[in-house]
């Protein structure tokens, strides 16, 4: 008996199965909650929640950019955060040249902020 031979794509089944699962699932979940969920609008399940508030104003205001500002800065600390994370794991294999590299990258996150913070884009009192 010879044995069977394997395709070089065997072991990629799992993850196949696995995002077949969770797209059947993606599908399915909504449409058997909007056959098996109640529906009974009304004024009051169709009117804005605002924390309890009565809402005012337009929905379709404008955000002021300063919101989108510190967002992108959230972002670039939070990858900072990621950076550095496995870089401190490593920090003894690294050596000098992984502490100098670190140094300079968190020295360009800081010339940023303080390009940034010199521009006033974080002064949230000016308009």
């Amino acid at each position: 008996m010879s044995p069977v031979e394997a395709s070089p794509l065997t072991p990629y089944i799992p993850i196949a199965v696995t995002l077949l699962v969770a797209g059947l699932m993606a599908a399915a979940i909504p449409l058997v909650a909007g056959f098996l969920g109640s529906s009974n609008p009304n004024a009051t399940k169709q009117s804005t929640f605002e924390c309890g508030n009565i809402p005012t104003g337009s929905p379709w205001q404008r955000f002021p950019v300063k919101f989108y500002v510190v967002a992108i800065l959230f972002i670039v600390f939070d990858i900072e955060a990621v950076f550095i994370y496995p870089w401190a794991v490593n920090f003894k294999a690294l050596g000098w040249f992984g502490y100098a590299v670190m140094a300079m990258f968190a020295a360009t996150l800081l010339v940023g902020l303080a390009y940034i913070w010199k521009k006033g884009a974080l002064d949230w009192e000016e308009d």
